[in-house]
């Protein structure tokens, strides 16, 4: 069975951000280039959720989604649900 997702407000908005900064940045074709890349790999993680590193200090996982971005996540393997918590641009983590 796959996990499903839940998208906390944070991840969504900055899911959303990201969209708009590369929309700005390059075009709408990038724009789509990067939701199949995300969807791509959320599929991936619905199957397997521990395909992400494992982060001891803020006991999240961190899938990299591209050599710009990261996509934080946490998941519970009872309730078979992964809670997306941010996409990141590596560029913004400071």
């Amino acid at each position: 069975m796959n996990y499903s997702f839940n998208w906390d407000s944070t991840a969504l908005q900055t899911y959303l951000d990201e969209i708009e900064f590369i929309f700005l940045k390059w075009n709408y074709k990038e724009v789509e280039k990067f939701k199949i890349l995300v969807d791509t790999n959320l599929k991936l993680l619905s199957k397997n959720p521990e395909i992400g590193a494992y982060n001891k200090i803020s006991e999240v996982y961190i899938l990299v989604i591209s050599k710009q971005t990261s996509l934080y996540y946490s998941f519970d393997a009872t309730t078979k649900i992964i809670e997306l918590h941010v996409i990141l641009e590596h560029s913004k983590k400071s």
